[in-house]
């Protein structure tokens, strides 16, 4: 099971993961979490009708990760679908963003909770319900996303990625690039019917 998600009885995934994966996980979590950014949501005293109706930004971010992570609707650049672009995103970043912020935020708590309860010298195995596994797939995949465009990988490249020389100052990160697709691919797999 070690670094490779397995079904669980009722629904659910379990991996085993050691310390340093843990802590990596972790990290690379909090850190998405943080570019993601807390958002522009209303008090919780507000008016949960007017909530509904509160505008995000209409222009793209200036961050490539960012950008890949709320990419434009449309991928031309005409004027009218600019235009449509940007009241796409002004009506669906924010809850786009509070979904990643909250996938993100499963992911630190449940490997918060293996450090504080199970987690040995060699780690622990992580339980995952239905619901927590399916927001795990969603934060492998911007953690993902984001590496990936912080390297500047591209489909062409990918086979390369197995090949950088230990010398080469990406390669710990590449290394973090291919475990996250590996236990992504893993999951995947477990969730499938």
């Amino acid at each position: 099971m070690a670094g490779h998600f397995e079904a669980m009885p009722g629904g659910g995934a379990a991996v085993a993961l050691d310390e340093v994966e843990i802590s990596i996980l972790r990290s690379l979590s909090v850190q998405l979490m943080e570019l993601i950014g807390p958002g522009d949501e209303p008090a919780a005293d507000a008016d949960p009708l007017a909530a509904l109706f509160v505008e995000g930004p209409s222009e793209p971010p200036s961050d490539p990760a960012l950008r890949r992570l709320f990419p434009d609707a449309y991928g031309d650049d005409s004027e009218e679908l600019r235009a449509s672009a940007a009241d796409f995103r002004r009506y669906t970043e924010n809850d786009l963003r509070a979904r990643k912020r909250e996938d993100a935020l499963v992911v630190v708590r449940a490997l918060d909770a293996l450090s504080g309860d199970s987690a040995g010298e060699g780690g622990a195995v992580l339980k995952l319900t239905p619901d927590e596994s399916r927001a795990w797939l969603g934060a492998l995949n911007d953690l993902r996303l984001t590496i990936g465009t912080r390297l500047e990988v591209t489909d062409e490249e990918s086979e390369q990625l197995y090949r950088l020389p230990d010398s080469d100052p990406r390669k710990p990160m590449v290394m973090a690039y291919l475990w996250l697709g590996a236990l992504q691919e893993s999951l995947v797999e477990t969730l499938m019917p």
